[in-house]
């Protein structure tokens, strides 16, 4: 299968302060999505690949499937990235109401259950939730490593249980740190840096352009 309408969902680490327009200039905002897009777009120009951007800032996996009709099914894409997580586990951490039940892998897999059923070609990307020890993270960092720990873990098992391409990108925030501090990669250790999501963007393109969903 030819994999030319791709969509990036998740949290604001895709939101990457996108525009709500059709202006090409700022659509897919300053993240990992545009630095994929840039480089699959200029490569891949004959193809003509289409790149859609629907992360919203502060979502929780709930969220995403609150709005999948609108922001997924509706833009009928032959591959779907996600990135997830960390906002869950921030509610969580810092006691709010909203985050009171853990609902991560229970909405994560209904959300993937429907999407196979309502695109049951479509290609799957599941990236790695992760955090750096600085900045937000580092007054409860026992407590961020234990949750966001767990969740890489289901993601990890989603991705094996619904046949999508698992993106691991913790290691390779921990390996950066060798290059540079914590806060050189994610500012706040949730929110990367331009560096941050080039590192992201290349992890990305690493796995997925080798895997059976390469985008040609």
């Amino acid at each position: 299968m030819k994999f030319t309408r791709i969509l990036f969902q998740g949290d604001s680490i895709t939101d990457g302060a996108r525009s709500r327009n059709d202006d090409l200039n700022h659509v897919l905002g300053h993240g990992y999505p545009y630095i994929i897009a840039s480089k699959l777009g200029n490569e891949l120009a004959e193809t003509r690949p289409v790149f859609f951007n629907r992360g919203v800032s502060g979502n929780r996996v709930s969220d995403l499937y609150a709005r999948w009709n609108e922001d997924a099914f509706s833009l009928q894409p032959d591959l779907i990235s996600i990135l997830i997580g960390v906002n869950d586990a921030w509610r969580i951490v810092n006691g709010e109401p909203t985050g009171a039940t853990d609902r991560f892998e229970r909405a994560y897999r209904h959300l993937l259950e429907e999407t196979k059923e309502v695109l049951p070609s479509v290609g799957l990307i599941l990236c790695e939730p992760f955090i750096l020890r600085t900045g937000a993270t580092a007054g409860k960092w026992d407590e961020w490593q234990k949750r966001i720990g767990k969740y890489q873990e289901t993601v990890r098992k989603l991705a094996e249980e619904f046949e999508a391409v698992f993106v691991p990108l913790q290691a390779a925030l921990d390996e950066a740190c060798g290059r540079a501090d914590a806060a050189y990669w994610l500012w706040d250790g949730v929110h990367p840096t331009a560096a941050g999501h080039y590192l992201i963007a290349r992890q990305w393109l690493s796995v997925v352009q080798e895997s059976r969903f390469a985008i040609r």
